[in-house]
């Protein structure tokens, strides 16, 4: 039977110079002097968006929040959630406690200034919520974050938690209101296989993008994650003098991005990250799944 509920629908609102893989040629400190273009990214994403009648979340970094405020109240204006993508983009298995809920606090003062609402969504730059860094949910919670999207159940160079749940979980038993909601994977040959987003949606055939989202809905009977980033829909931006590997990563097929969410977004239904948590039942109705046991490297 064909899975109705919709799937989630998420956007991570940053420039290309603040991407993780780019940060020893961008430093936080000289954002200032780059040229921006994340205004048409978003812009187009936005436009994308109300054409199929989908809202989202999109995940906010708290330095655009602080210098474009205009961009934030644009997408708030169009219907969207906002969710807090950190303040500088720092991955979070690189920071203290102290200095991630120090930037936490900090990010979600700057994108209320904005918004006049409180923050309850998070996203850690980079999926940067891994084994070495599992301290970060429970500062989240008691820092008011009630939706989180920062483990990705897969296994990667800079990034995920290979033995973490496909599908939304709640790992902190005395916060049990808090929901991890992680992107998508699929598993196949033994190994959970990214799908549905960001450079994975840009590279994996199309196609097998779009049966990955039917086997999620329709077999395994559960909501699928959808994700992007403004620079993703920009194959006119600069080149970066980065490695190979890197520049691959990044810039593969960016001109097929735009074409490809407008079929997605058209195709299966979408929805923001809180409303898709409440069709599931809410958090009383996802199940907990510990995550202790993979604390160690």
């Amino acid at each position: 039977m064909t899975q109705l509920r919709p799937n989630a629908f998420t956007v991570d609102v940053e420039d290309y110079f603040h991407v993780s893989a780019f940060e020893s040629l961008f430093p936080p400190e000289r954002w200032g002097d780059v040229p921006s273009r994340i205004d048409g990214g978003v812009r187009a994403i936005l436009e994308i968006a109300a054409e199929a009648g989908v809202t989202g979340t999109f995940f906010v970094l708290g330095w655009v929040a602080q210098r474009r405020p205009d961009l934030v109240k644009a997408i708030a204006d169009a219907g969207h959630e906002i969710g807090c993508h950190s303040l500088e983009h720092r991955r979070v298995y690189t920071m203290t406690p102290e200095a991630f809920r120090s930037d936490l606090r900090r990010a979600m003062a700057a994108i209320q200034q904005v918004t006049g609402k409180g923050c309850v969504l998070y996203r850690a730059p980079s999926y940067s919520i891994t084994r070495k860094s599992l301290w970060a949910l429970d500062i989240l919670a008691e820092e008011g974050i009630l939706i989180d999207s920062s483990i990705y159940p897969i296994r990667h160079d800079r990034y995920g938690i290979d033995s973490a749940p496909l599908g939304p979980f709640r790992p902190l038993l005395h916060h049990p209101q808090f929901v991890e909601f992680p992107p998508s994977a699929v598993r196949l040959f033994g190994a959970n296989l990214p799908c549905v987003g960001g450079g994975y949606l840009r590279i994996i055939p199309f196609a097998l993008t779009k049966a990955a989202i039917r086997r999620i809905n329709e077999r395994e009977q559960r909501p699928a994650m959808l994700y992007v980033h403004p620079w993703e829909l920009d194959p006119d931006q600069p080149k970066v003098p980065a490695g190979a590997l890197t520049n691959l990563r990044h810039r593969m097929n960016l001109g097929e991005t735009s074409g490809r969410l407008r079929v997605l977004l058209g195709e299966f239904p979408f929805a923001p990250l809180s409303s898709v948590t409440a069709t599931l039942g809410g958090p009383s109705a996802i199940p907990f799944k510990s995550l202790a046991n993979t604390a160690t490297n």
